[in-house]
């Protein structure tokens, strides 16, 4: 059983704020000696002191700053919740938990959550996960959005809101120097690739485009994760398959460069929600500016 009593936590956090014990407990409309007690039941539970005295003054101790930080969470948290139950509505302050695709470009997240950045009256998590994570996460209301670049089908037990947000073309990125043709060409065969491994959107495009136009590319490295990728394209002289977003900051330095567009290849992100009661109030801020209203896809 926790020793953790709450009400004295309460106590003991209003204490902590104001700092004056007389004022506290005018402000609750207690005894000062009644507050008193509850505090010292809290240190004697938790076998810790929490005030100093000094003078006339109470002066919180380490443990004391540790126990002001957490309550201050904790009574956050309850306030969010106690408005959540009553209103049906959660404060624009709560945290929004965003999933996002292990492999998706984190470029591209950093625009999604620009809006975020540039604001300070609300915190936001990122959690990175697998397709299938981000999906169980979402029906079990662990996330409040899923960003990817997989395509979501709804099934018989759940319907996904799946809207896409930006379609990215595909270029081949390499270092500069190489002597390849802006025309595809005999210079793209027998090159030395680094790609995405396994379920990934762009490598089944880029396997198809290779068929077609017979590249016989070497596979040198492969990995799952864009940031890895962008790495192995900058240094090991092999040629990549990607979104500009990709290596944005590369590109502007001149360290890598755009070859060539893959003809009617894109790379497609998505944002999926759930169906729920309770929506985060600024899910709509970061959703709007990517929308092609013309355009939705959703999953049913």
């Amino acid at each position: 059983m926790s020793r953790l009593n709450y009400h004295h936590l309460y106590y003991f956090w209003q204490v902590a704020k104001l700092g004056n014990l007389t004022q506290t407990a005018q402000k609750l409309h207690i005894s000062q000696s009644a507050l008193s007690s509850q505090i010292k039941q809290l240190e004697q539970a938790l076998d810790v002191q929490l005030f100093m005295r000094k003078g006339r003054s109470l002066v919180l101790t380490e443990s004391g700053y540790h126990a002001l930080n957490y309550a201050d969470e904790i009574f956050k948290n309850g306030e969010e919740l106690e408005n959540l139950l009553t209103s049906g509505e959660t404060l624009p302050g709560a945290t929004i938990r965003i999933g996002m695709l292990s492999t998706i470009s984190r470029n591209f997240i950093e625009q999604f959550i620009q809006p975020l950045i540039k604001q300070n009256d609300c915190r936001y998590t990122l959690q990175s996960m697998s397709q299938t994570g981000l999906l169980n996460a979402l029906s079990e209301l662990q996330i409040d959005i899923a960003l990817t670049n997989i395509p979501v089908r709804g099934s018989n037990k759940q319907s996904w809101q799946s809207r896409s947000l930006a379609r990215q073309a595909v270029a081949i990125i390499g270092q500069p120097g190489l002597a390849l043709s802006a025309e595809l060409d005999d210079s793209y065969r027998e090159q030395r690739w680094v790609l995405p491994y396994g379920e990934n959107p762009l490598r089944a495009a880029f396997d198809a485009f290779a068929a077609q136009y017979e590249l016989q590319p070497e596979v040198v490295a492969e990995s799952d994760d864009m940031a890895m990728l962008r790495l192995l394209t900058r240094d090991t002289g092999a040629l990549a398959v990607m979104p500009d977003v990709v290596v944005k900051d590369e590109l502007d330095q001149g360290i890598l460069k755009r070859y060539l567009l893959l003809p009617n290849v894109y790379e497609n992100f998505y944002a999926v929600t759930v169906k729920r009661r309770v929506v985060h109030p600024k899910l709509d801020m970061l959703i709007r500016p990517f929308l092609d209203l013309s355009a939705p896809t959703s999953g049913a």
